[in-house]
């Protein structure tokens, strides 16, 4: 069957699922295929649980009625994703960088849906999975698409751009994250200027931070829009303060390094022609979630929980933010950063000797790989035994920042901390 075909299919009523758990009434459901899961396997059950149509790639799952077969599942769906964006036609911002990706995008999303009918990436679905999802949750009533997308080797970001085809292009940063797949700071660069290549190559636009060199240097030949000179970073204690054409906006995102990523939405909600008062009232009400840069206050003391994510870059950042914040006693809990490669042990020494350099009450550092650095501090090489340690030990009177890769799954740390 043709994609024109298919997507026929899927414009009755505009559904993708890929998940049986999840399964929508009247969905196509695409039988994608994992390391660990077929989802041909589970095209019955789909159908059983509402689907109109089940998307397989092997025959011996397409002999049922409402089935079907194609070459590759995988690249059906992104073909189909693809089309739709032809057809929808409506303006889509394409974002990338090493940190901060996320919460840009949720940031974007809530000053451009003060005006317009917005759709913007779930959550972190930003790779050649949830791009395609993402594009294919627009409907006839979107009117401007925000799409996040992520990498982690080269070439990611180009063919992603292919699949979304940016109008709009805004990097986030060039930071130390995932520097085993790039290769190193230079690799990152080169990978996620690959927005930057797409947009000059199709004339189109991209948003950049007059401050950050590096996006300076790579949009010398692009259209682009620096940020809006009427924005002035103000304080942050903890949460980030701002002026926009005069007008004060106080953000619920802590960390000076937030401004940068509430500056990229106000400046593209002003290019978009969102009103200042429209601006403000959208980064006021967007309070962060997930584990990003959480304030949760307990019984008897404060967290910041940054465990979503964590490389050597924002790692930095969040420790050089956490030691301004105006706390009395401060207590640091550092979890692995991941996909390192050999810079790994190297990259954990330096966030221990930046910790010794800086004025906390405790610290603490939990994972393989802080275990193997020289420190004097208090070093765990299983979550276990930090567990433990602090339930015998309790914090008390603290503000506490947990900040760690995703895998090191901190928030369970939440749990003991009273």
């Amino acid at each position: 069957m043709k994609i024109e075909e298919i997507y026929q299919l899927y414009t009755k009523h505009f559904l993708v699922d890929t998940d049986t758990r999840t399964i929508r009434n009247h969905t196509l459901f695409f039988a994608l295929k994992g390391d660990n899961f077929n989802g041909n396997n589970f095209t019955k059950e789909a159908l059983k649980q509402g689907a109109d149509y089940a998307i397989v790639d092997e025959e011996s799952h397409s002999h049922e009625p409402n089935i079907i077969l194609v070459d590759d599942v995988l690249e059906t769906l992104q073909k189909l994703a693809n089309h739709h964006r032809k057809v929808l036609n409506i303006p889509i911002i394409g974002l990338t960088g090493s940190n901060g990706k996320t919460t840009t995008k949720e940031l974007i999303n809530a000053v451009l849906k003060t005006k317009y009918k917005t759709t913007a990436t779930k959550g972190n679905l930003n790779n050649h999975i949830g791009v395609p999802l993402t594009l294919l949750s627009m409907t006839p009533e979107t009117e401007i698409g925000i799409v996040e997308m992520g990498a982690n080797h080269k070439k990611e970001i180009e063919f992603l751009c292919t699949l979304c085809e940016p109008d709009f292009g805004y990097i986030t940063n060039f930071g130390k994250a995932h520097l085993e797949g790039f290769g190193g700071i230079k690799g990152v660069i080169e990978a996620k200027s690959e927005l930057y290549t797409y947009l000059k190559e199709n004339g189109k636009i991209a948003f950049i931070n007059p401050q950050d060199a590096v996006q300076v240097e790579k949009t010398i030949n692009i259209k682009s829009i620096s940020f809006n000179n009427n924005l002035q970073f103000l304080e942050v204690n903890p949460f980030v303060k701002l002026s926009l054409n005069s007008k004060s906006v106080q953000s619920n995102l802590i960390g000076k390094y937030n401004y940068t990523n509430i500056a990229a939405a106000c400046t593209i909600g002003s290019y978009f022609k969102v009103s200042d008062t429209d601006i403000k009232d959208g980064i006021e009400n967007y309070t962060p979630e997930n584990n990003r840069s959480q304030i949760i206050l307990k019984t008897v003391n404060k967290v910041i929980l940054d465990a979503y994510n964590a490389n050597p870059t924002s790692m930095k950042a969040a420790l050089e933010n956490f030691e301004a914040i105006k706390e009395e006693n401060k207590t640091v809990i550092l979890g692995d950063m991941f996909e390192l490669g050999k810079t790994s042990i190297e990259e954990h020494q330096n966030i221990v000797d930046l910790v010794a350099q800086l004025h906390f009450n405790n610290c603490f550092f939990v994972g393989e790989n802080f275990y193997q650095t020289k420190t004097k501090n208090n070093a765990y090489k299983t979550f276990e035994e930090l567990l433990l340690h602090l339930k015998n030990n309790p914090l008390k009177q603290q503000s506490i920042l947990i900040k760690g890769s995703r895998g090191m799954r901190l928030e369970r740390l939440l749990e003991i901390i009273n």
